[in-house]
């Protein structure tokens, strides 16, 4: 792999490439997909590619081939060059590649169990039992599940990124993922649908410590006590408590898309949308001082883990939103150079014949200082959104909107009965506003960012701990 990255480098410079970037990447990865306990399908999957980006006259030209013969890699650094060349008559602004600690050595996640070691009868006999306890959860409510659709993937990722001012990283870390959805049933009562994903880094130890059979037990109880039991939403001004599921997306999807960089310059309007900050939004308050909003990529067994990204940058806590402000925004070397700072190695791409962009990582609440009994016992009256069966935003990540799935009225700081579907409907500077409490312990839910053209979906962590709004407008279904 190195000596085709040192080929890709060094004849990038001698045909007067101002830049020029080499990233070899390998994807191994096994999928198992089950539906209502009968295994549909097991792939294994192999992608393997070189994909090239350069600097000519203040153009990029991107361009990757899955040919790692030399004649196969020239024509696709002749090809970068090209783009880059024609690229460069047509742009007004020259683009330069911005600073940022670079690296220089290996990550090797090695994990405790190789996913090689345990074989396809094993893997499938785990699924069939978390499917199998799904059932037995319904049950104890006299509720069916007719649909039941469970994807594991597992793969291991081998990557080198070399650049011709100094980085070169080669790394190879393993994921764990799993996706279901779940429908229940009851003749009286209609239908109620629940997904959710599990991703961490690690290997098979880490399918091992999700304990999937407990997990679709608990999850699919319920989903169907959400449907036999829960009773229409009080409506009108009130208090609310969201749930790590609920802080995690609203981080993410309110927070976390509106602060990356090219989305700011306005790269991103026709693909993934706009965003409501603008390049000057730094000290820009837009929440209470109980706010604190971080993408961290580094860390240990997350979905998103990486130690340096995609341009050789060395990865760190990017701090978003620090007590209510808008603190940084997240950037790769390009927008790096056009804000003045350094990148802070939020640069990534999903396969090799991808251009890297900017990305988030694991975009979460920072814990508070409550404990989660604090956070309830001085509402007298609320509503508490434990998980969501819906979200949606505009395309300047602005106005929003989350229904809840497992919810609970409060009354004097005590959980009452289920409610069902109860709606927050808000803008981001108004939901981050009404904050004035985050507990102690942050929760973390798996997830695939989509962003880009052709489209990326990445893994990321989203999550946080319990939060308090004040005064906040509750809908009902």
């Amino acid at each position: 792999m190195e000596d085709i990255a040192h080929y890709i480098i060094d004849s990038a410079r001698n045909m007067g490439a101002e830049y020029a970037e080499a990233r070899l990447q390998t994807d191994l990865r096994e999928s198992i997909v089950m539906k209502n306990g009968v295994l549909e399908a097991s792939v294994l999957e192999e992608s393997r590619g070189v994909g090239i980006r350069i600097l000519v006259d203040g153009s990029l030209g991107f361009a990757s081939t899955n040919s790692m013969r030399r004649r196969d890699v020239e024509r696709a650094l002749k090809s970068a060059f090209k783009i880059a060349r024609s690229a460069s008559r047509l742009i007004k602004r020259k683009i330069t590649m911005g600073k940022g600690e670079l690296g220089s050595g290996k990550v090797d996640i090695k994990p405790r169990i190789n996913f090689g070691s345990v074989d396809l009868e094993s893997r499938v006999n785990l699924l069939k039992e978390a499917d199998e306890q799904a059932i037995n959860a319904s049950s104890m409510l006299n509720v069916k599940v007719p649909s039941r659709m469970i994807v594991l993937d597992t793969w291991v990722t081998e990557k080198l990124v070399m650049t011709s001012d100094g980085a070169n990283v080669y790394s190879v870390t393993p994921r764990a993922a799993l996706f279901t959805f779940i429908t229940v049933f009851h003749p009286q009562k209609g239908p109620a649908q629940r997904y959710f994903n599990l991703g961490e880094t690690g290997g098979w130890e880490v399918v091992e410590r999700w304990n999937l059979p407990k997990i679709f037990y608990d999850e699919t109880y319920a989903l169907s006590k959400v449907l036999m039991e829960a009773v229409k939403t009080p409506e009108g001004e009130m208090d609310a408590v969201l749930g790590p599921e609920v802080v995690g997306i609203v981080s993410h999807e309110s927070c976390g898309h509106p602060s990356e960089a090219d989305r700011i310059l306005g790269r991103e309007a026709a693909q993934a949308g706009e965003t409501f900050l603008k390049p000057d939004s730094i000290g820009l308050r837009v929440g209470s001082n109980y706010v604190n909003v971080v993408d961290d990529p580094t860390i240990k067994g997350s979905f998103g883990f990486y130690l340096y990204d995609d341009e050789g940058v060395k990865a760190r806590r990017r701090i978003l939103i620090k007590e209510g402000v808008v603190n940084e925004f997240l950037h790769n070397r390009e927008t790096a150079s056009v804000f003045g700072v350094e990148s802070n190695g939020s640069s990534r791409s999903v396969a090799y014949n991808r251009e890297p962009i900017v990305r988030m990582a694991n975009t979460f609440f920072l814990p508070g200082d409550y404990s989660e009994e604090e956070i309830f016992e001085d509402i007298k009256h609320g509503i508490y959104m434990k998980s969501f069966m819906e979200w949606n935003i505009d395309d300047r990540r602005f106005n929003q909107r989350y229904v809840g799935l497992e919810a609970y009225r409060i009354e004097n700081g005590e959980l009452r009965e289920m409610i069902r579907n109860p709606i927050l409907e808000i803008t981001t500077i108004g939901l981050w506003s009404s904050v004035d409490a985050a507990s102690k312990k942050p929760e973390f839910q798996a997830a695939y960012c989509g962003k880009g053209d052709p489209m990326q979906g990445i893994p990321v962590w989203t999550g946080g701990p319990h939060i308090r709004l004040r005064k906040v407008r509750i809908g009902g279904a």
